[in-house]
């Protein structure tokens, strides 16, 4: 029989996955067994609509929505969280965090199954670091009937930072057919045109009071395009990237380049009413608008902002004594495979001791931009000599055509972790290879 979407009365859902939760939650305190439950998330995988064209009837999309927090997920570093995800949509599928940078039980391909249509798993994920989060189901592409939204999870800091908004901006591409109906990734979009949304809006409108600290969290949720969003006339001071704090510096001429699934937390003091530009690489245009509504009263001008709080991440990386290997993003036969045809028999990129450094050489053969996405570990992008690296922390890296890039990791969480490659090709597909730190 084939499956049916599920369009489920929302409070019922939400009574469910609460009362499944409460019950789990419950069940795991008692037994003694394992550290204590601190959180808990109910995620649904659910059709929805968006608003894409001004006057036509909503666009039918797949999302994975947090029925239990009506104003973003918010989780803390350190928490331990009890994840309740009930699939209501056709075909299996399971959240993939991006940026968890730890052991996750609930990894989809390293062993769990995908969620059965119709069917609720339950999974337990630590949050070892704050930072900015996304969960999706970008793996599980080849068999969406819609192109799917992703879910930003915000891990917080315990201590205060001293901004006076948090703002998530979650950057989206879209592809629409002349029917009014969105093309997922994987496909030829001929005959379609690209859209790009904040927040599901095809323009997003910010209202600040004057001197007021934003930290705005830029998200590039798209598939396959690397983008640079600017707010101009704005000092936009770059405070973490791909959720681990960095050296704070400013945006060059006030733009962030994000590749799709890359994060950027930035400082911004609103000073005038300004626009958002977004550029795809090929043309640039308006996207949004911050209007200045008011004044705030400072009793002192604002401070340089000073850096977030260290996760638990290495000071040095032993280059010299560095494991070194290298991978070719996407090359044939090189051991790369679509998702679904995924499996941990196939043999890894590389193998680490836990404890090593490992550098790897990345190559792009391709005539596009190559995405690199590495699971389970954050990089350090190395200088062109090998004699050190950036600033800041990364799990995502867009390599040019025919280009290198030289990334290294401390090698800290044991097991099978995959690595990513994609194309910037809206027909491309995706592609993931392992490799093992034991």
């Amino acid at each position: 029989m084939k499956p049916r979407i599920i369009d489920p009365n929302r409070r019922e859902v939400l009574a469910g996955l609460l009362a499944g939760l409460g019950a789990s939650a419950a069940g795991l305190m008692a037994g003694g067994a394992a550290p204590p439950v601190t959180a808990q998330l109910a995620l649904q995988a659910r059709l929805a609509t968006l608003a894409l064209r001004p006057g036509q009837p909503p666009t039918p999309v797949w999302e994975l929505a947090a029925v239990s927090h009506t104003r973003g997920v918010h989780l803390k570093r350190g928490d331990r969280c009890e994840v309740v995800f009930r699939n209501d949509l056709p075909v299996p599928l399971a959240p993939v965090w991006y940026g968890l940078n730890g052991p996750a039980a609930a990894d989809p391909l390293r062993g769990r199954a995908p969620t059965a249509p119709d069917a609720t798993e339950t999974s337990i994920i630590s949050i070892p670091n704050a930072g900015t989060l996304l969960t999706d189901f970008r793996l599980f592409e080849d068999g969406l009937k819609q192109p799917a939204r992703p879910l930003p999870i915000i891990a917080e800091e315990t201590s205060r930072i001293a901004v006076d908004r948090d703002e998530v901006l979650l950057i989206e591409e879209w592809r629409l057919r002349p029917d009014g109906t969105a093309l997922p990734p994987g496909r030829d979009p001929k005959d379609t045109t690209p859209l790009y949304t904040i927040n599901g809006q095809t323009s997003c409108e910010l209202s600040a009071a004057a001197n007021e600290r934003l930290r705005l969290r830029f998200i590039n949720g798209s598939q396959r395009t690397v983008l640079a969003i600017k707010l101009e006339s704005h000092d936009v001071r770059v405070m973490a990237l791909d959720g681990q704090p960095a050296e704070p510096f400013p945006a060059r001429n006030g733009a962030l380049v994000l590749a799709p699934g890359a994060r950027a937390d930035a400082f911004v003091d609103a000073a005038i009413s300004a626009k958002f530009l977004l550029h795809d690489g090929k043309e640039g245009r308006p996207i949004g608008n911050l209007t200045i509504s008011g004044t705030m009263e400072r009793r002192a001008p604002l401070s340089p902002p000073q850096p977030l709080p260290a996760n638990a991440l290495p000071d040095q990386l032993d280059l010299r004594g560095a494991l070194r290997f290298d991978v070719a993003l996407g090359a044939p036969d090189t051991g790369w495979a679509r998702p679904a045809n995924f499996s941990t028999a196939s043999a890894p990129a590389f193998r680490a001791k836990t404890g090593r450094t490992v550098v790897l050489t990345l190559k792009n053969p391709a005539a596009l931009t190559a995405v690199f996405h590495l699971h389970g570990h954050p990089f350090r992008l190395l200088d062109r000599l090998d004699d050190g690296w950036k600033p800041y922390w990364l799990d995502t890296l867009a390599v040019e055509p025919g280009q290198t890039q030289r990334i290294a990791f401390a090698a800290t969480s044991p097991g099978r972790w995959l690595i990513e490659s994609v194309v910037t090709d809206w027909a491309a597909p995706r592609l993931v290879r392992w490799y093992a730190v034991e």
